[in-house]
């Protein structure tokens, strides 16, 4: 009785969270992807119609403008995440005396919600109430920074938020690389007069590629289903300039009552991420031959 306990009771624990996986995540999965073949509105149908739903979504001009504010917002927020980190966590990898406050002071963000980051700086980049109005009250009337209700701007507000929200955690990451690269090199490379630049970029760096692709993969998720930054910040405002595709399978599907576009955003935007994601993992799980 004993043995059979030992051998089946980890399976008999594990049961209820895989099955709860098994039902909620990979199940909705699949629900979503059939609804998304359907003439689904307000309520699901379930009836087969092929890729009407596709074909409507890349016809729409709001998903278009959602498509591109990803790419746009995508490439400037892991970009500038992964540089800024990396400076970060170089400049505390030389061991200054306010390291401490530094860290705390950039990783800080990481333990605000996106709502609460999103409410702050919509805050800060009001032009009546925010940078704009302290700088003009300090005699720079001519000064501008309207981009919040600009709509060829105001996705680079989303980006500024999104980037102050997680160039703290990229930091983290790559100030532990740091630290965990072996010092015998470094000193060796010290003795052999090679500049400390060019033992960062030619030794320590590209020793740390594994821990570039973790964040670029963590980034690059983030920015996909970016939705209550957005929402918090812009609303998908002015108009639909700053429409992400999350914000738009929202408004599919709670606003519009358009359940079955929603559902074909949402597997287009999880087609993105598989393509991401799925090269990744491929990478780092084939056996290696040396």
């Amino acid at each position: 009785m004993t043995r059979w306990l030992e051998h089946h009771l980890p399976k008999a624990v594990l049961a209820p969270s895989f099955l709860a996986v098994l039902v909620f995540v990979y199940g909705f999965i699949g629900w979503t992807a059939w609804v998304s073949l359907t003439r689904s509105k307000l309520m699901p149908r379930y009836e087969i119609d092929g890729f009407g739903q596709f074909v409507r979504l890349f016809a729409s001009p709001r998903w278009d403008t959602a498509f591109g504010n990803l790419f746009i917002f995508g490439l400037l927020f892991v970009v500038i995440s992964l540089v800024l980190g990396l400076l970060l966590a170089i400049l505390l990898d030389q061991r200054i005396r306010v390291e401490g406050v530094i860290r705390t002071i950039y990783l800080y963000p990481m333990a605000l919600s996106l709502i609460v980051t999103g409410t702050a700086w919509k805050w800060v980049l009001n032009p009546g109430l925010g940078l704009e109005a302290v700088v003009r009250g300090w005699g720079f009337e001519n000064f501008r920074f309207d981009w919040l209700v600009n709509s060829d701007m105001a996705i680079y507000t989303v980006v500024i938020a999104g980037v102050w929200q997680a160039s703290g955690f990229v930091m983290a990451l790559f100030l532990a690389g740091l630290r965990s690269v072996d010092q015998e090199i470094i000193r060796a490379a010290e003795v052999d007069g090679i500049p400390t630049y060019r033992i960062y970029s030619a030794i320590i760096i590209p020793s740390m590629a594994p821990i570039f692709m973790s964040a670029f993969i963590v980034l690059t998720h983030l920015a996909i289903k970016s939705f209550d930054l957005v929402i918090a910040l812009t609303g998908g405002g002015p108009g639909y300039a700053t429409d992400l595709p999350a914000t738009y399978m929202y408004a599919m599907a709670f606003s519009r009552g358009d359940i079955g576009q929603a559902a074909a955003s949402a597997m287009v935007m999880m087609a993105v991420v598989f393509a991401i994601v799925v090269p990744y993992l491929y990478s780092e799980l084939r056996p290696r031959h040396d």
